[in-house]
């Protein structure tokens, strides 16, 4: 049973710090670094939305990867359920005198809290948030993604795999749900992504295979962005 919204925050305001040391014992934010500059997604100029941002982790590793490659990005947008996980982020932003990533509190199944002018990504990016979703409602939540993407544009979700390693980890420990790879295409044809593809870990974090899916899928050229229009409210 996946938990209330009320519940989630809860885990991560008094989590944060347990679930820091979790994804540091397993080198996840090195892991998605190295993912990221693998999966051919990084050019210069992109507007990027950090889904479900946390405490920065996976726009961290986004801003290294492009480091990396003396690449740089047009601007990062970030929204979380959990106040206290935006407030750390914003904390080290500010720390690491970073002026163009903007956060917001948001719930991803209510996106029209966001402002209208976070629209038009090249780049979605979203890390073990979805799985807190009841399962009925992860195509529901993509397709409100999408619409806030450019055509052709292109999103990475990493979500966790169903495996016996994360019945334990996942979801006894973190109270998450857990897909497989049959259920993840489904969701993505039913939010309306092309092709979606799964791409691995480099091989020296071969052991967050088993834990997680990497899924990136693209928005069609010639398709309607606004197929789920409400979650986009019309500028004033």
């Amino acid at each position: 049973m996946p938990l209330s919204r009320t519940a989630v925050q809860e885990l991560y305001t008094t989590g944060i710090d347990r679930y820091r040391l979790f994804i540091g014992a397993f080198r996840a934010p090195q892991g998605i670094q190295a993912l990221l500059q693998r999966a051919d997604l990084l050019h210069s100029g992109l507007r990027v939305l950090d889904a479900g941002c946390g405490f920065g982790v996976v726009t961290f590793a986004f801003l290294d990867a492009l480091r990396q490659r003396s690449l740089d990005y047009r601007s990062i947008d970030g929204f979380d359920l959990t106040p206290a996980m935006l407030a750390r982020f914003q904390k080290t932003l500010e720390a690491r005198g970073l002026t163009r990533v903007q956060l917001r509190r948001a719930d991803v199944l209510s996106l029209e809290d966001l402002p209208s002018t976070w629209a038009n990504y090249d780049l979605i990016l979203s890390a073990s948030m979805l799985e807190y979703l009841p399962k009925r409602d992860l195509p529901r939540a993509l397709r409100g993604l999408r619409a806030r993407q450019t055509p052709g544009g292109r999103i990475l979700v990493l979500i966790t795999r169903k495996t016996p390693e994360t019945r334990v980890l996942i979801a006894w420990w973190w109270r998450a749900e857990r897909y497989t790879k049959h259920e993840l295409l489904r969701a993505f044809k039913e939010a309306g992504y092309e092709g979606p593809v799964f791409h691995r870990f480099p091989l020296r974090y071969a052991w967050l295979n088993r834990a997680t899916y990497a899924v990136e899928a693209r928005v069609a050229v010639d398709s309607h962005n606004g197929a789920d229009e409400s979650a986009v409210p019309s500028p004033e």
